[in-house]
């Protein structure tokens, strides 16, 4: 079928879509929701036999569902309407959620029901069951429904009788009150807002974001903050005990803050407090752990984005697990993203941006070098979650790379303002698949499920399964690959060939190539990069949907549409 994916953001969500329906055989194409002009031209264009819409923060317009089939992805189970549906059922601490793919009409979240899934409630916060369950669920339920579409079958109508509407959830329901609220009610509300719109504290006049409970008693008045720990995360006081406050942002400047960055980044920073460092009760953001003589590395910061100290200590804590008596060491990540490159919130943040884009990039080369250069332990990236940018070529630095099946990979750097990209992906990409396909993947700005990546040389096993089967699935191949009988030759022929592809040409050759057109990015004429970078920072809306994902308004697809039309 010719689909037409229409979202407010090319999020995890449509990118999943994107990815399954084009593997099913699907024409797809996206065109963002900026107008309904825009959207409607983006019909007339496409002429799709579907529309889906993935993520909308408006109603369709009715000119567009009265034309074409509108199959809409709501996060809530049969009945639910509102816009607010996954924060509802967090802050409520319902035990199931559901995803229900419905069709468009005059009743916001009321048409008939095309397909549906449930799922059980983990405690985590909205991004990530989003991420997670919310994206399976919905990646199920569009592929059922549009096989009945295609079929021919008619949806079920909804039940107004069984219908909840719910509003939009205002900060009015989100505020904490830190004299009455307990710990647990405190987590609800943050995970309830995390990623956006956060938790509004008037006091403060910022937002909090993601929380973790602190395992502590409280010494002072419940919303006392009690100090900080070396991730950036603030100790707060409830009435029965602690919270981790791991992100913050300003509310906007003011005549008090006239310097304040309105968008997120550590809490510690936001505060500007002068607080004590507290150790106690706190979660590190690296861990590592031994299985016989496995290391298992896991490091998870925020959005997968990594600044200059995350990526040094990561460093130092691989080369910390290179000196143990192990054999295997496996770069884990996190369950919501492995990494995503660099941290463009700290660099905005920076009073040079353009410097610590280097100091930033400079530090991921130096993780990486670690890696690569690393010939006493065999090596494996265990993609969790979805990796973007500079950590798809990251997890290039092993030499295994084991994904989860659902795992989405944006190899290329392109959408960030032509960003040339470091990370010795010159010297890492086309060794794996080639000068042709380095050139196509970094070039085509797409994203990559699991199995096609795979199928294109990036990944070298995909694996089923939910997030901790896939851990443990990794660990026991890991196990395995230490035990081996031929465990030293593997080890004796890694280090053969890197010393051959040393003479052939050093990695500092590799570097300081890559990183010559790096800096063209943070200090040349062209200011596309900076530009891209405040607009993501900020969270700026599109003003139009790139070329690459509107395949309908792209020369090439028109010329091949007027071919088929001339039967030639």
């Amino acid at each position: 079928m010719r689909v037409l994916l229409l979202a407010h953001a090319f999020n995890s969500l449509t990118q999943r879509l994107w990815v399954d329906l084009t593997a099913g055989g699907h024409d797809v194409s996206l065109e963002l929701d900026i107008a309904d002009p825009v959207t409607l031209e983006a019909v007339a264009l496409f002429r799709p036999d579907v529309v889906v819409a993935s993520f909308l923060k408006r109603a369709l317009p009715e000119a567009v569902w009265r034309k074409v089939p509108c199959l809409v992805v709501h996060p809530g189970p049969v009945g639910d309407r509102g816009p607010s549906s996954l924060d509802w059922a967090i802050l409520e601490g319902v035990p199931e959620w559901g995803v229900t793919v419905l069709q468009a009409n005059e009743v916001m979240d009321g048409g008939p029901v095309w397909a549906s899934r449930t799922f059980p409630m983990r405690e985590a916060t909205k991004s990530s069951l989003y991420r997670n369950e919310v994206t399976e669920a919905a990646s199920a339920a569009v592929a059922e429904a549009l096989a009945k579409l295609d079929a021919r079958e008619s949806p079920r109508p909804q039940s107004e009788a069984r219908a909840v509407s719910r509003p939009l959830m205002r900060q009015a329901q989100r505020r904490i009150d830190w004299t009455t609220d307990d710990t647990a009610t405190v987590l609800r509300k943050l995970r309830a807002s995390d990623s956006s719109p956060g938790v509004l504290d008037e006091a403060l006049d910022l937002h909090w974001f993601r929380a973790f409970a602190a395992g502590v008693e409280g010494q002072g008045a419940p919303g006392a903050l009690m100090g900080r720990d070396d991730t950036g995360a603030v100790l707060r006081e409830t009435r029965d005990g602690a919270v981790w406050l791991t992100h913050a942002q300003p509310t906007k400047p003011s005549a008090d803050a006239p310097d304040a960055k309105p968008f997120k980044r550590p809490a510690a920073e936001v505060v500007q407090a002068s607080l004590p460092l507290v150790r106690d009760g706190s979660r590190s953001d690296i861990t590592s752990r031994e299985v016989g003589d496995v290391a298992l590395l896991r490091f998870e910061f925020s959005n997968g984005a990594m600044a200059t100290a995350d990526c040094l200590r990561l460093r130092d804590a691989f080369v910390e697990a290179t000196r143990r008596p192990t054999r295997v060491i496996v770069l884990l990540g996190g369950e919501d993203f492995w990494s995503n490159g660099i941290h463009l919130n700290a660099i905005e943040a920076a009073s040079s941006p353009a410097d610590e884009s280097m100091r930033n990039i400079e530090a991921m080369d130096e993780l990486c070098r670690a890696v690569i250069e690393c010939t006493s332990h065999l090596t494996i990236a265990a993609l969790q979650g979805n990796a973007g940018a500079g950590g798809c070529f990251l997890a290039l630095t092993t030499d295994e790379v084991v994904a989860r099946h659902s795992v989405i990979l944006n190899p290329h750097y392109k959408n960030m303002g032509n960003l040339y990209g470091s990370e010795y992906w010159t010297y890492l990409l086309p060794r794996r698949v080639g000068d042709a396909e380095a050139k196509a993947l970094t070039q085509g700005r797409l994203p990559l499920g699991a199995a096609e990546a795979r199928r294109r040389g990036l990944v070298d096993v995909v694996l089923e399964g939910t997030p901790p089967a896939f851990v443990d699935a990794v660990t026991a191949r890991a196990q395995a690959l230490a035990s081996a009988a031929d465990f030293a030759e593997r080890l004796a022929v890694k280090r053969a060939r890197r010393e051959t592809d040393e003479a052939r040409k050093p990695l500092a050759a590799y570097r300081e190539a890559e990183l010559a057109r790096m800096r063209l990015n943070f200090y040349g004429f062209d200011p596309s990069y900076h530009v891209a970078r405040y607009h993501f920072v900020h969270r700026l809306p599109h003003a139009w949907t790139p070329l690459h994902l509107a395949r309908h308004r792209s020369d090439a697809w028109k010329r091949q549409q007027l071919l088929v039309t001339r039967g030639e």
